[in-house]
């Protein structure tokens, strides 16, 4: 679906882009209980299986990353799963790929009806991902970093048996100083190279989020995964922006000093991670570019998705295991 002219959204700012961080702060918590880390201004929610409903897209980074955790932790039977399509207007993501348009357990057109279920006259973007309340049909939170770490956390008791410790106690403290880095200047750092409005803003972001990639080049060239022999949610959080990279963000939000495939070390580690199921599965190239090269209509005014790059590199053999 390609938005009409009046339905279009603007992306880029005047000046440097700022990232709308204001997200609804209810939690899903064991027994509905205050957690020790996180936003304490919420709603409370109770664990439990089959009461919400994943809505994540598979061409947004930040829902993507949700996907990734529910599907390492073994959650598919308990969270269950609801996919919009890769574009969307300014009024809401839509269930294009669903029969009939609509979610197929929640029985909306637009994730913005879940929303208003819960707040009629919600004032922000309707975004993903976004855990809704299957009986009710409302929304309960789209606070994306918690959405993981809660997942990990307060749904322990139903992960599967062999599921892996995203966040180990003893490198949580390093990992949190790694992932903030991340997404000040890798995961946001290409939307504020691709929403920048000015020259001068343009560069500055450029120049922040290149010297990142070096640092994280030169630290993937010692050790397998960001925190060494395990995959923890740093990985999961670094792997989003990576997967985007070549397909889109390297030539639509112009951050082209090189192309992933040319950093050997954070090439292999994609690679590597990408031949995981619960991440190469859910990636898909095709909605990422449509996504971005439609829904950003004053980047892209033509509409037009490039065809390239070659999807079958990601398939070719890495050499990570000898870490």
């Amino acid at each position: 679906m390609t938005a009409t002219d009046d339905l279009k959204s603007t992306y880029v700012e005047a000046g440097g882009f700022d990232r709308d961080m204001n997200y609804v702060p209810d939690r899903i918590t064991k027994e509905a209980r205050r957690p020790e880390h996180g936003p304490t201004e919420g709603e409370l929610w109770p664990v439990e299986p089959g009461r919400y409903r994943l809505i994540a897209a598979k061409a947004c980074p930040w829902a993507n990353r949700a996907i990734i955790v529910r599907g390492l932790l073994g959650l598919e039977d308990v969270v269950s799963l609801g996919m919009p399509g890769p574009t969307h207007d300014k009024r809401s993501w839509t269930f294009d790929l669903d029969p009939g348009g609509k979610d197929p357990v929640l029985g909306i057109e637009r994730l913005q009806e879940a929303y208003f279920e819960r707040f009629p006259d919600y004032p922000r973007g309707i975004t993903v991902p976004a855990m809704v309340e299957i009986e009710t049909g409302r929304l309960v939170t789209n606070d994306f970093p918690w959405i993981t770490h809660d997942l990990s956390f307060e749904w322990r008791e139903h992960h599967r048996p062999d599921a892996p410790d995203l966040w180990p106690a003893e490198l949580r403290e390093e990992m949190e100083q790694v992932m903030k880095r991340i997404f000040t200047e890798v995961n946001n750092g290409v939307y504020r190279c691709g929403f920048a409005g000015d020259q001068e803003s343009y560069d500055a972001a450029y120049d922040r989020l290149f010297t990142a990639l070096d640092w994280l080049e030169e630290r993937l060239g010692e050790r397998r995964y960001l925190m060494g022999d395990r995959i923890t949610e740093a990985d999961v959080r670094l792997f989003t922006t990576l997967a985007r990279f070549d397909a889109v963000y390297h030539g639509h939000f112009k951050c082209n000093r090189n192309k992933l495939i040319e950093m050997p070390h954070l090439w292999g580690y994609a690679r590597d991670l990408y031949s995981i199921p619960e991440f190469g599965d859910t990636i898909d190239f095709e909605q990422i570019k449509a996504h971005y090269y439609v829904v950003h209509s004053d980047i892209n005014p033509t509409g037009i998705v490039p065809k390239g790059p070659d999807e079958s590199l990601w398939h070719t053999p890495h050499d990570r295991d000898r870490f």
